[in-house]
């Protein structure tokens, strides 16, 4: 059975625990983390977390379409943090540990607009979704130290 690699990319928080939930979803071919969703070029950790690169940090996710659907990783990301959250998570603050979708074509984009929607009607949360849904930008991929960062530890979740 041949495989259908599609991209996806999300960004909700810190990306160790973002990168570990996606990597537990059956289709997921792989995972890496990295920076996305502003113009500088090359950014590094210590840059990024300044807050003022404009960059997220960001989850590429490759996965089997054949296997796992873009709306069941939709799902994964909703459930895997708090939307309503404006640029932070848990105890991480800045605009690089915003809830944002990156889509990669105009599907996407659609799914991703309806999924929050949903979610929004859904009466779960009692304030708005602060989630965007921007258009996929250079990812920069974050040092080797970063990727896989909680299964190199031994570790589940980050906090």
């Amino acid at each position: 059975m041949t495989t259908k690699t599609e991209k996806a990319a999300f960004g909700a928080g810190c990306f160790w625990g973002v990168e570990a939930a996606f990597r537990q979803i059956k289709g997921v071919l792989s995972t890496q983390v990295g920076y996305m969703g502003d113009s500088m070029k090359n950014p590094t950790y210590e840059d990024v977390c300044t807050g003022k690169t404009g960059h997220a940090e960001a989850v590429e996710v490759a996965y089997d379409l054949k296997v796992v659907s873009y709306s069941k990783l939709l799902e994964a990301f909703w459930q895997n943090h708090d939307p309503t959250q404006l640029n932070r998570q848990v105890p991480d603050v800045g605009t690089q540990y915003r809830s944002v979708i990156f889509y990669y074509n105009q599907q996407q984009k659609k799914e991703a607009i309806a999924s929050k929607e949903k979610l929004e009607k859904s009466g779960k949360y009692k304030i708005k979704i602060a989630t965007e849904i921007v258009p996929v930008s250079i990812f920069y991929k974050a040092e080797e130290y970063h990727q896989q960062y909680l299964e190199k530890k031994g570790l589940n979740v980050c906090h």
